[in-house]
């Protein structure tokens, strides 16, 4: 399922960067389900709520029939995104600008 073609490709930072996000995610690992979504920030997003050219994206690769997508904060604006099935997550998007699903601050 991961979009190896598009603006939020895993790879298109360089292996590195694909190492870092790969350690990142191992922390998730011993993890249930429960207590990754009790951290901040991972969460289910229904796809209404994601900007406009991540819904194309979805269109363009055949993922658009999605209910939500599911949203790993690795850092501050860093987000893994992927589609859960059951106890898995199929990776999807790597989110360094957390552009797919931008949040706006109150009263700026």
């Amino acid at each position: 399922m991961m979009d190896v073609g598009g603006p939020w490709c895993f790879y298109r930072d360089g292996i590195d960067r694909l190492r870092y996000i790969v350690d990142k995610l191992s922390d998730f690992e011993t993890m249930t389900w429960n207590e990754i979504k009790r951290n901040r920030g991972n969460h289910s997003v229904e796809l209404a709520s994601l900007s406009a050219g991540a819904k194309k994206r979805l269109e363009d690769i055949g993922r658009d029939d999605e209910d939500a997508l599911f949203s790993f904060r690795l850092s501050g604006r860093e987000r893994v995104w992927g589609i859960r099935r059951e106890a898995l997550l199929h990776l999807l998007w790597w989110d360094p600008k957390h552009e797919v699903c931008p949040s706006h601050r109150k009263h700026t």
